[in-house]
C-alpha cells in the first residue's frame, strides 16, 4: 500500500512579485510549512526577485493602485506620497507586533531549510548576477528545474 493519503510534504511556493504584501505572505507560508515539518522551496521570478536583490530588498512597497484591499478609489491610491506612507504605516505595525524584516526573514527561512532559487529567465531578462542577490540563494535555476524539485507526491505548488 502506497503512502498517498494526501498529506503535504513539499511545498513549491512562487513569487513574482515584490510587493510588501505578496513577499510576507510567502514567507509566511514557507515559514508555516516548516514550522510543520513540510519542505518548502521558493521561486524568485520576474519582480519577485527583488525581494532577494541585496539593493531592493529593504526597499519593497504596498501596492496602492489597483489594491481592492486597501479600501481606496484608484486615483486616490495613486496620489503622490501615498504608497510611501502606506509602505510607511504597514511597516510600522509589522514591527509592534516583532515582524522581521525581509532580510532577517530571508535568514530565519534560510536557517529553517527553505530553498531559494532565483529565475534564470528574470535574471538573464533583468541582467542580475548571482552576487546581486541574498547570499544564501541556493542557485539560479530553470523553471524547468524548479519543477524537477517539485516531483512526487504530496508537492503543492502556489503561485503567489
Amino acid at each position: 500500500m502506497s503512502d498517498q493519503n494526501g498529506d503535504i510534504k513539499k511545498m513549491m511556493i512562487i513569487l513574482s512579485k515584490a510587493t510588501l504584501e505578496n513577499v510576507y505572505a510567502a514567507f509566511v507560508l514557507a515559514n508555516g510549512a516548516r514550522m510543520e515539518g513540510i519542505e518548502a522551496e521558493m521561486f524568485f521570478t520576474f519582480f519577485g526577485l527583488e525581494a532577494i536583490h541585496k539593493e531592493k530588498l529593504e526597499h519593497l512597497h504596498i501596492a496602492t493602485v489597483g489594491n481592492p484591499a486597501m479600501h481606496m478609489p484608484t486615483l486616490l491610491g495613486g496620489l503622490p506620497g501615498m504608497e510611501a506612507l502606506a509602505t510607511h504605516m504597514m511597516k510600522k505595525e509589522m514591527e509592534r507586533i516583532d515582524m522581521p524584516d525581509v532580510h532577517e526573514f530571508l535568514d530565519i527561512l534560510t536557517a529553517s531549510g527553505v530553498k531559494l532559487w532565483a529565475c534564470k529567465l528574470a535574471m538573464d531578462m533583468f541582467h542580475y548576477k548571482k552576487e546581486d542577490l541574498y547570499d544564501d540563494v541556493d542557485g539560479v535555476i530553470t523553471v524547468g528545474d524548479f519543477y524537477k524539485q517539485g516531483s512526487g507526491v504530496g508537492t503543492h505548488m502556489l503561485f503567489i
